[in-house]
């Protein structure tokens, strides 16, 4: 399982066992669980391998690859599309998972690496913009995918009228483009920087067009 491969490889870094390992599987069935649940069309299973396969291709870059690894497992493992607390309870599951032993230093970078995704902000360090970059990397993606992943946000929202989705979805996209750079780090922004204007130019103008 490739949570239990996550963390072993916290283990390797640590002095003691972590909780993670007491009982990993138990943990395995209940992230994939959540990742299953019907409210979820983009932030599910599908996401969460998406963003361990670049993960995959950048894993040299980061600090701490397994604390990395276990925090793109856990930042969306608490997905309500009408709360604005998904984040700060997705980081609580993460400590309850690696903390059964007590307070330990991988459980709060675990924590903060999944808060750096709740304003894709890079400042808590190179292995939070990591983190953020690879969750954000589905904005570079090819225009089918890119596509797929409106729709699937579209779906998350479906009870918002069109007319109110199509405003709000439009500032946050805008937002986005407004960067100077949309990834962080090198490695990203040679990989899909000049693609992810591309998708979110035209996901603007469509989404306007609609007003």
């Amino acid at each position: 399982m490739a949570l239990m491969q996550s963390a072993s490889r916290a283990e390797a870094g640590q002095q003691r066992r972590t909780g993670a390992l007491a009982d990993a599987a138990g943990w395995y069935e209940r992230l994939t669980k959540a990742y299953a649940e019907p409210q979820r069309h983009y932030h599910n299973q599908q996401h969460i391998a998406e963003c361990l396969a670049e993960f995959d291709g950048a894993r040299h870059l980061t600090q701490q690859p397994a604390a990395v690894e276990l925090a793109l497992w856990f930042h969306d493992a608490v997905y309500d599309p009408q709360a604005g607390d998904n984040e700060e309870q997705s980081a609580a599951m993460a400590r309850n998972c690696l903390e059964t032993g007590g307070p330990s230093r991988l459980a709060a970078t675990v924590s903060d690496l999944v808060m750096a995704t709740k304003s894709h902000s890079s400042e808590a360090g190179p292995d939070a913009a990591l983190m953020v970059d690879v969750d954000l990397s589905i904005l570079g993606q090819g225009e089918q995918r890119f596509a797929e992943y409106e729709a699937q946000i579209r779906e998350e929202y479906h009870s918002v009228p069109k007319l109110i989705f199509n405003s709000k979805r439009a500032e946050i996209l805008e937002r986005f483009l407004a960067r100077s750079r949309i990834y962080t780090t090198d490695f990203f922004a040679t990989k899909y920087e000049q693609q992810a204007r591309r998708n979110l130019e035209g996901s603007i103008r469509q989404l306007k067009r609609i007003w």
